[in-house]
């Protein structure tokens, strides 16, 4: 099958049946909070809030570091993101000094969960999934949109007032302060951090990639400082119809992601892979947002152990799979990170452990790999050379 990845997820996602909350044109409810910004006629784009009929503490539905580890459902997580419903109106990139991008940006400072009102020029209909960002529910274009008093994060309001500091610098301090990174990649997508003079709106699914990407980097330029590993280690945790394995190896700092869809769609086996080198990336990944999730989730446990490897993530996604947003790859793989390694003194050794937890062998995966196979190869000339 020759398509890429964003092909691919068009397929899966084209023929699902979606059925939006019956919502009249007039809401009384709250925003988690939570905003959306589109990339669709970009530099003039969607932008809006997200807002749920209920009222209260609704930070659950846009709190995707909690749902994996409290054992939440596919189902669960959709229901929630089905309840959402997504206000929009059509705003150039660096108007922000118009009164309704004011009033998103006081949604993502805040600490709490806001009392909204709307009114939308027709009722919000459709929902569903988004690629790289959650699913949300129906939407429509809004016409009038009110907040209650907002009471903002100290820490981000600290970084929004900070006009001369970069949005990348903001976001790894942000990062530093333990801000949770859905709080501060939404931040970010309304033009909250940075330079004044550079500030503007950016897509939501943009804004993921960029914070993913921003913290990687500074994760790494410590990471590099420190002593390599001492031995293979081989991480593996499983949720949502995904199953990770993350191995990690005895060198300098190289990465490499390996995504297998099996039988998802119908009957396909399809694989996409990408690498780099000690020198980090410097292209856009075919894997999309996944390969920098997964890249920050291993780089945050080699910061906190004070050490640094090799990296080769496989990920297997199976029948049930849902593309809920690339959350999946990031909180799956802290979790696994988080629960202890098993050791060997060979890559051979590893990649048998590995084998018994995959549907595919780790043949196929040395096959179809780059940095894999070319570890596999020097390991195996090293040991012949040595006996």
């Amino acid at each position: 099958m020759s398509i890429n990845k964003s092909q691919y997820l068009d397929e899966l996602t084209k023929n699902q049946k979606i059925r939006s909350i019956k919502i009249n044109k007039n809401l009384d409810g709250s925003t988690p909070p939570s905003v959306f910004i589109g990339h669709w006629n970009y530099p003039k784009v969607y932008a809006g809030p997200m807002i749920t009929p209920d009222k209260g503490d609704t930070s659950l539905l846009d709190s995707p570091e909690t749902w994996i580890q409290n054992g939440k459902t596919g189902k669960d997580i959709f229901n929630f993101r089905m309840n959402l419903i997504r206000g929009k109106q059509l705003i150039g990139v660096k108007d922000l000094e118009n009164p309704y991008v004011e009033k998103l940006q006081s949604i993502s400072l805040s600490k709490y969960s806001t009392d909204s009102e709307a009114t939308f020029k027709k009722r919000p209909t459709g929902g569903g999934y988004q690629g790289e960002s959650e699913p949300h529910g129906p939407s429509a274009l809004i016409k009038k949109f009110d907040i209650d008093e907002v009471r903002w994060d100290k820490k981000l309001e600290k970084s929004y007032y900070d006009t001369d500091l970069k949005a990348t610098d903001a976001v790894m301090a942000m990062y530093n302060h333990n801000v949770p990174f859905s709080k501060l990649q939404k931040t970010f997508s309304v033009g909250a951090f940075g330079e004044k003079q550079n500030r503007k709106l950016v897509p939501t699914r943009w804004s993921i990639t960029a914070c993913d990407t921003a913290i990687s980097n500074g994760l790494l330029k410590e990471v590099k400082y420190n002593p390599t590993i001492d031995s293979y280690e081989v991480y593996n945790y499983s949720s949502l119809g995904n199953n990770f394995i993350i191995i990690l190896i005895p060198e300098e700092w190289e990465f490499e992601m390996i995504e297998t869809y099996l039988k998802v769609l119908n009957n396909e086996k399809i694989t996409f892979i990408d690498h780099e080198y000690n020198k980090g990336k410097t292209s856009y990944s075919p894997l999309q947002g996944a390969y920098y999730a997964g890249k920050l989730a291993v780089l945050e446990h080699l910061r906190k152990v004070h050490r640094q490897s090799g990296v080769i993530i496989i990920r297997e996604i199976y029948e049930n799979f849902e593309p809920l947003g690339v959350f999946n790859v990031r909180e799956n793989i802290r979790i696994a990170m988080s629960q202890n390694s098993m050791s060997f003194e060979t890559l051979k050794d590893s990649l048998n452990f590995a084998n018994n937890k995959l549907k595919s062998s780790t043949n196929y995966y040395i096959e179809n790999s780059h940095l894999l196979k070319e570890l596999f190869i020097s390991k195996q000339t090293t040991l012949d050379a040595f006996f």
